[in-house]
C-alpha cells in the first residue's frame, strides 16, 4: 500500500461530482463537521460507556469517550505525520498530513453504530436470534443476513451507518471521504468470517461498498476466496484503535476512582506503573509544587501523564513498524509493541479493570436491565415485522419513522429496518418504548 493512494478524498456517493465549495476547508475537516453536527453523535449522549448514565457522580457516556478518543486521535495522528513526513520529505505539502484530522473523524464515528447499553445491547440482538424466538426465522433468510444478524456488532454497524441511506435505499449516507470510510473499519472482513471471536467490519448489504473503497484505496486484499476478500486494515485503523484503547482503559479507571470501586493508592499504582520509580517521584513532586491536594485532582493529573506516555510510545511503534503496516503484514494492535514496562503495566489495568469495575455490581445491573429492555424491544418489534398484517404490528410499526424501510416486502429488509432503528435509540428512549410497550408508563398530556 502507499500513501499518496490511501489518504484519497473522493466522497462514497459523489464520485463523478465536484461539490460547490463555499470555504476553506479541507475535505478531511468537512467529514469531521458532518458527524459532529449529525443526529447519531448527538445521541452518544445518552448511551452507556461503561457505568449507569449519571447520578450524582459524572462518568463517561458514549459522547464524552469518542471527544476524548477524537482528541487523542487527533495527536496520535498529526505526531506520526510529523514524523513520518521527516523521514519521507516526499510526503510534505500532501494530504498525508492531515492524517491527524482523518483518525479525528474516524474516532468520532467509532462508536456511532453502538446499540444501546453497550456490548449487553449488542448481545440481546445477537442472541435473540440465536437463543430467542428470532430463531424461527432461521429458514426463511439467506445464509449472509443470518450470519449479520446472529453475530450483530457495532462496528459494522457504524460503517453500515455512514455508508447507508435507509430513506430511498441507496449508497452515499453521510457522503463521506473514502479515506475516513476506510479509517472507521477496524476489522476489514464480513460476518461470514467473522469466525469464534465474531468480529467484524461490515454487513453483508456493505459488503460491495467497503470491497469498492478498499479497491479504490489499494488496500491489500491477503486472502481471497470464495466467501470474499480478506483484507488488510487501513493503516490509520491502527491510529483509530489505539487512541480507543488508550481511552477506554486509563478513562475507566479514573471514573472507577470516582465511583470508589478502586482506592486513590490503588488508582495511583496503575496509572504511575507507565513510569520508573525516578518519573514517579517527579510527578509527584510537581503535585506538590503546583498545590493540587485533592485526591480527584491528583488522579486527572497522574492520567494526564499516563496518556501522554501511551500516545508517545504508540506514535512510536507506528513509525518503527510503518513498512510492515504499509505490507498488511503487521500482527496485533500498537498498543502490543510498545516498551514492555508500559505493555505490561497495560495490561496490569486491563486485568484490575475487569476485576472491579467491569465485574462490579453496578456495572452488572445496568447489563441485566439493558439485556432485558433490549430482548423486549427485540421480540416486540421483530414480532411486528414478521406479521405486519396484526393489529398490533401496525401499531407498532407507525412508531418507526420514514427513514426506516419497515414497509419493504422483502423479509430481510424489514428485519434490517427494526435493528436500524433499535440500535440507533439513546438508553432513556429504549427504556421508554420498553415501558409503553409493556404498559408500565402512560404518556402524560
Amino acid at each position: 500500500m502507499n500513501w499518496q493512494q490511501l489518504i484519497s478524498s473522493k466522497r462514497l456517493g459523489q464520485e463523478h461530482h465536484h461539490s460547490l465549495r463555499h470555504d476553506d476547508r479541507s475535505e478531511f475537516k468537512r467529514d469531521s463537521d458532518r458527524l459532529i453536527y449529525s443526529a447519531p453523535f448527538r445521541r452518544l449522549q445518552n448511551k452507556t460507556q461503561v457505568f449507569p448514565l449519571p447520578g450524582s457522580v459524572f462518568v463517561h457516556n458514549r459522547l464524552t469517550h469518542s471527544l476524548e478518543v477524537a482528541s487523542l486521535g487527533k495527536s496520535l495522528g498529526d505526531d506520526v505525520a510529523r514524523k513520518l513526513t521527516r523521514l519521507h520529505p516526499e510526503l510534505a505539502g500532501t494530504p498525508f498530513e492531515e492524517i491527524g484530522t482523518i483518525v479525528q473523524t474516524a474516532c468520532y464515528a467509532h462508536d456511532m453504530g453502538n446499540p444501546p447499553f453497550g456490548h449487553s445491547g449488542e448481545k440481546a440482538i445477537q442472541t435473540f436470534f440465536t437463543e430467542g424466538p428470532g430463531a424461527c426465522i432461521r429458514e426463511r433468510v439467506s445464509e449472509r443476513f443470518w450470519n449479520d444478524i446472529t453475530h450483530f456488532e457495532g462496528n459494522a454497524n457504524a460503517f453500515r451507518l455512514l455508508t447507508h441511506r435507509f430513506l430511498g435505499r441507496r449508497e452515499g449516507g453521510f457522503v463521506m471521504t473514502y479515506a475516513t470510510l476506510a479509517s472507521v473499519v477496524k476489522y476489514p472482513l464480513s460476518s461470514q468470517k467473522a469466525g469464534k471471536h465474531g468480529k467484524f467490519g461490515f454487513f453483508g448489504t456493505e459488503e460491495s461498498i467497503y470491497r469498492k473503497i478498499a479497491d479504490e484505496l489499494g488496500i491489500v486484499c491477503m486472502e481471497d476466496a470464495a466467501d470474499g476478500c480478506r483484507y488488510a486494515r487501513h493503516p490509520l485503523v491502527y491510529l483509530v484503535e489505539a487512541a480507543d484503547d488508550i481511552c477506554y482503559e486509563i478513562m475507566d479507571i479514573e471514573d472507577a476512582h470516582k465511583l470508589k470501586l478502586l482506592s486513590f493508592d490503588e488508582t495511583a499504582t496503575l496509572l504511575l506503573g507507565f513510569f520508573d520509580e525516578e518519573t514517579r517521584q517527579s510527578i509527584r513532586q510537581r503535585i506538590v509544587e503546583e498545590g493540587v491536594t485533592d485526591e480527584n485532582e491528583q488522579v486527572v493529573y497522574f492520567r494526564a501523564c499516563a496518556v501522554g506516555k501511551l500516545e508517545a510510545e504508540c506514535v512510536n511503534a507506528f513509525v518503527n513498524n510503518e513498512a510492515a503496516i504499509l505490507a498488511g503484514t503487521f500482527e496485533g494492535s500498537l498498543i502490543d509493541h510498545i516498551s514492555a514496562r508500559q505493555r505490561d503495566n497495560y495490561r496490569h489495568c486491563v486485568e484490575a479493570s475487569v476485576r472491579k469495575i467491569y465485574r462490579s455490581k453496578t456495572v452488572l445491573d445496568v447489563e441485566l436491565s439493558g439485556y432485558k429492555i433490549m430482548e423486549t424491544l427485540m421480540e416486540a418489534l421483530i414480532g411486528a415485522a414478521l406479521a405486519p398484517e396484526k393489529f398490533h404490528s401496525q401499531q407498532l410499526i407507525r412508531r418507526f419513522s420514514s427513514q426506516y424501510d419497515i414497509q419493504n416486502p422483502n423479509l430481510e429488509a424489514r428485519i434490517m429496518a427494526v435493528i436500524d432503528y433499535i440500535s440507533g435509540m439513546t438508553d432513556i428512549y429504549a427504556l421508554d418504548i420498553y415501558q409503553k410497550i409493556n404498559g408500565i408508563s402512560l404518556p402524560i398530556v
